[in-house]
């Protein structure tokens, strides 16, 4: 009885020979078919038919073989572009956050500056208040009375004339909405 291992590396011996043999056996079957006589026309015929489906199907394979190179050089510069484009959005988000970041510090600063500003304004003389804010743009003027006292504000808006009242107050009820 034959051992199983010598069967499984028959078997792999063989199979490795006609894989490898298969490049040599075009060579060898073009020298071969020169020396073969043949007895009939059509066995002729047929080796001819056989050896240029072989030539075919070993062009053929080179040219899968090219393909599948080119496919996977196009498959690695798309992974490669699609990491670039993960980095870029990765570096943006990053930006964006860092942007906001900037935006809220900025207005929680710029609204501590009209606290402030509103608090000088406050303790100011009502008229000296009044010539000061009508100098303003009407958003900061209006931000400024909306951070005052009522009673502060009130007398300021007294002070100024009244076209000038009317847009701040205009401008101040939009805030309050808001």
């Amino acid at each position: 009885m034959i051992r199983p291992t010598i069967i499984y590396f028959s078997f792999f011996t063989i199979c490795l020979i006609c894989f490898t043999g298969l490049s040599n056996l075009q060579a060898q079957d073009t020298d071969a078919a020169d020396e073969l006589e043949f007895s009939s026309v059509e066995e002729r015929r047929l080796h001819a038919t056989m050896k240029e489906e072989r030539e075919n199907i070993f062009e053929e394979k080179k040219e899968l073989a090219l393909r599948e190179k080119e496919l996977k050089t196009l498959e690695d510069a798309v992974d490669k572009k699609l990491a670039e484009i993960d980095t870029k959005l990765e570096e943006l988000e990053q930006s964006k956050q860092q942007l906001t970041e900037l935006l809220t510090e900025k207005s929680a600063e710029e609204v501590k500056k009209i606290k402030d500003l509103s608090k000088i304004y406050e303790k100011m003389d009502p008229a000296k208040a009044a010539l000061a804010l009508s100098g303003l743009e009407q958003q900061l003027a209006a931000d400024l009375l909306a951070n005052m006292k009522v009673k502060s504000a009130a007398k300021i808006l007294d002070s100024l004339n009244k076209p000038q009242a009317t847009e701040i107050s205009k401008t101040f009820s939009t805030i309050q909405l808001e």
